[in-house]
């Protein structure tokens, strides 16, 4: 997995007047948690924070006031609704070689059965325990061929080496729907209907 490394500042101001300070310097007000020691607030780049938040359960390694340096992973990320862009971070504290509980985003690959079958994502991210240096990017779970009815528990997903499921084997991740026997959609093709139909 991907770590990237960012320059943080501890901060001393708080309060909703002073994060929009931060905010107005395209920074971002966060805060960083874990192994009982007390919270640190810190300023981070707002900029630099976005491009790392777009790999899911990054490692974020924190040069924090250019003293002391930390890896952290980023636990709860507040948004603006509207905007988007980003208001808050809370970054849990993490050492090499710690075993960390995250969700990694479940992704599907390969083609249904035909049939104008659709695939539910009951689960759109597998909690698992894994060593907070490896936390893979996503899991990977093949549908190839799979009819209406069909099920892909967590116990079926291949995990990668070192990483164990932290959520009931049995719990479903994907399952597939049969195709409602109604109007197809417009713009969905004559074959996609005529499959719709027989389903």
């Amino acid at each position: 997995m991907s770590e990237v490394k960012i320059a943080a500042e501890t901060r001393s101001e708080f309060g909703k007047g002073a994060a929009r300070r931060i905010r107005r310097d395209s920074k971002v007000p966060g805060v960083l948690y874990g192994h009982g020691s007390e919270p640190l607030h810190l300023t981070l780049p707002g900029h630099e924070l976005l491009l790392a938040l777009r790999t899911p359960n990054v490692l974020i390694s924190l040069d924090i006031d250019g003293k002391s340096n930390e890896l952290a992973i980023p636990k709860a990320v507040q948004r603006d609704p509207l905007k988007g862009f980003l208001e808050h971070v809370d970054l849990l504290l993490v050492k090499r070689g710690e075993k960390v509980t995250v969700e990694v985003p479940v992704q599907a690959e390969g083609e249904l059965a035909p049939g104008g079958n659709l695939l539910e994502h009951v689960l759109t991210a597998l909690p698992v325990e894994t060593e907070a240096t490896h936390i893979p990017e996503a899991v990977t779970v093949s549908v190839e061929g799979l009819q209406a009815g069909a099920s892909i528990h967590a116990k079926d997903i291949v995990l990668p080496s070192g990483v164990t499921l932290a959520v009931d084997e049995d719990a479903v991740v994907l399952q597939v729907l049969a195709a409602q026997a109604e109007e197809a959609p417009e713009g969905e093709s004559a074959e996609g209907e005529e499959a719709a139909v027989e389903a």
